[in-house]
């Protein structure tokens, strides 16, 4: 893991934060059936943070609302996510931040996919697989200075 005086990105390069989502009148009525959809995906993603930065992913551009697909009527939600750098050494425990919390969040119904986007990271593969295997998410969630660290992610300090 990188200290912090030795980060991997120091200079990252900061994003234009998405506004927020336009409510409809049939938002907050029970009677309306309303699917899942990206941009409600994207909002329990976004503002994960960083473990090297205080920055959440979406400043980073590390998820954005297009790399987050939902299919409702098939309970499968898929999330690309872009590390900063090739190299990332954080690229395992970011996945495992927007997994965990997607799994908190979202109704059970859902099978949850998290990916490194296509040809941006060197370990894309390894990495991946790590994600997709139930047994080897758990065991690193049964860690707990890991699930620590993932906490501080998904809940830093002063954002209750």
């Amino acid at each position: 893991m990188a200290t912090k005086d030795r980060l991997e990105n120091v200079n990252p390069h900061i994003f234009a934060k998405a506004g927020q989502r336009l409510e409809l009148p049939t938002d907050w009525d029970d009677e309306v059936y309303d699917p899942f959809d990206s941009r409600e995906v994207f909002d329990l993603v976004r503002n994960i943070r960083d473990p090297e930065h205080p920055l959440s992913l979406e400043e980073l551009n590390v998820v954005e609302e297009g790399q987050c697909e939902v299919c409702d009527d098939q309970n499968s939600v898929m999330v690309h996510f872009t590390p900063t750098i090739p190299h990332c050494s954080m690229a395992s425990l970011i996945g495992l931040s927007i997994r965990l919390k997607l799994l908190q969040a979202l109704p059970a119904r859902f099978k949850v996919d998290v990916r490194i986007t296509p040809g941006t990271h060197a370990s894309e593969q390894a990495i991946n697989k790590q994600l997709a295997d139930k047994e080897r998410v758990a065991a690193a969630l049964e860690n707990p200075h890991l699930l620590e660290v993932i906490n501080k992610c998904l809940y830093p300090p002063g954002s209750a």
